[in-house]
């Protein structure tokens, strides 16, 4: 869905009504994830997947059918093994869809939730799917209001001294990440008529004086009341899923199935030092949707024009900028610097923090004499064993970019379980679940 918010937002703030179609439920093997998205515009014209080619052509004229009645549709697609022919995933898994239209009148929030996305916000949208509340009524779901910190960027040029020492002064930095969610209070009277706190609602159905903002409405306050303080819990996760509920919100009730699809910020990637193989992996990482920082204390390297418009790049002491960085479970940090005075401060502010990630570039000769000073250091064996040296995966890289692809291939592999092994070698499901 991020990916083509751009071009339905267009479609929004022109007036134009468009089908979407998102995948809400996966079950066996499925190209696409829950969240997925494929949207149909004016003129017939089509963005985004639900199934990498399996079913895009039916879910075109199904939405196409939503676009002129405004009536949602729920569709799951599956493999026939009565015809083979008919639309269906070759994988023999299934996917459900939920299709349905938007335009101003349909879905007023709409464009704040593609703002706060293209602004990386958090918000969730919560979205019927099937019980006695509207199939298709969208609820928009932000955090509870606090500041959002501005990203860090690029600084003036500090340079280690002559002597190798550093800086005497420090940038202030605010830490940055995703605001933490605190979940909104459930009314104790699932049936009440007004969350607590709330004086009214606006035009638009926020609710005025709820913390963090609530848009939209599932057709009953109860139900949005409960739904809006999951949606935080969720949203703090990053996680998008399905929830079930009772016509009023209450929680141990299962008639109202509602979607969850949270838009956090992008997982940041941290690259430390200003080489050729960080160009190479700052473009993989800016490919698979990383929000990219190179940081390097040498001026003379750590210059944006060596790297993607779209990755900072800092000049600092790396354990410094660190230190003065949130990190989180998704955060990838990939040390590439490749000497000891940069790798070992660096590592153990590494290894003290959370982290998906933590790789560092090197032979089995410098990782080896990287541990000894590690240990030396006071960092406890059992913390090293988050340490991922040599960083990759064994495909016989050489080039920066066959590196960084190497690289990519262990975070990812890291990242779902994977064992890196070649599917051929393999049998089973390829997407266990």
């Amino acid at each position: 869905m991020r990916e083509i918010l751009p071009a339905l937002y267009a479609w929004y703030t022109a007036g134009s009504p468009f089908g979407l179609a998102t995948v809400v439920r996966v079950d066996r093997s499925a190209p696409r994830e829950p969240g997925a998205a494929m949207a149909v515009g004016p003129g017939g014209e089509v963005v985004g997947s639900v199934s990498g080619g399996c079913v895009e052509g039916a879910v075109f004229e199904l939405a196409q059918e939503v676009i002129t009645s405004g009536e949602a549709r729920l569709e799951t697609f599956g493999y026939s093994d009565e015809d083979a022919f008919a639309v269906g995933l070759t994988c023999g898994g299934t996917v459900t869809l939920l299709v349905r239209r938007v335009s101003p009148a349909d879905d007023p929030a709409f464009a704040a939730v593609a703002e706060s996305v293209a602004a990386g916000r958090p918000v969730t949208v919560a979205t019927v799917l099937d019980g006695p509340a509207p199939r298709g009524a969208a609820l928009a779901v932000w955090p509870e209001e606090q500041p959002h910190p501005p990203p860090t960027t690029t600084s003036g040029a500090r340079s280690p001294g002559p002597d190798g020492e550093e800086p005497e002064t420090a940038a202030d930095r605010t830490p940055d990440g995703v605001p933490d969610g605190v979940s909104a209070e459930v009314p104790e009277d699932e049936h009440e008529e007004e969350p607590r706190g709330a004086a009214s609602r606006s035009a638009d159905g926020a609710w005025i004086g709820v913390s963090g903002g609530v848009r939209g409405s599932l057709g009953s306050v109860g139900l949005d009341a409960a739904v809006a303080a999951d949606a935080r819990g969720e949203l703090a996760q990053g996680a998008t899923g399905r929830r079930h509920y009772g016509p009023h919100g209450e929680r141990r009730e299962d008639a109202v199935t509602v979607f969850l699809h949270s838009f956090a910020p992008p997982p940041r990637m941290l690259v430390f030092g200003a080489i050729d193989y960080a160009a190479a992996v700052a473009r993989v990482g800016d490919f698979l949707g990383y929000r990219v920082t190179v940081c390097d204390a040498r001026p003379v390297f750590a210059t944006p024009r060596r790297f993607p418009a779209a990755v900072e790049v800092v000049v600092d002491w790396p354990h410094r900028y660190l230190r003065g960085t949130a990190t989180d479970a998704r955060t990838v940090i990939c040390v590439l610097t490749h000497d000891p005075k940069f790798d070992v401060p660096l590592l153990e502010e590494a290894l003290r923090r959370p982290a998906a990630y933590i790789g560092a570039m090197g032979s089995r000769r410098t990782h080896a004499d990287r541990v000894e000073r590690l240990l030396a250091s006071g960092v406890p064996r059992r913390e090293l064993s988050r340490l991922r040296s040599p960083v990759g995966l064994d495909l016989g890289a050489r080039t920066p970019e066959e590196v960084a692809v190497s690289v990519a291939a262990e975070i990812v592999a890291l990242r779902w379980g994977g064992s890196g092994v070649p599917l051929t070698a393999t049998s089973g499901a390829i997407h266990p679940r």
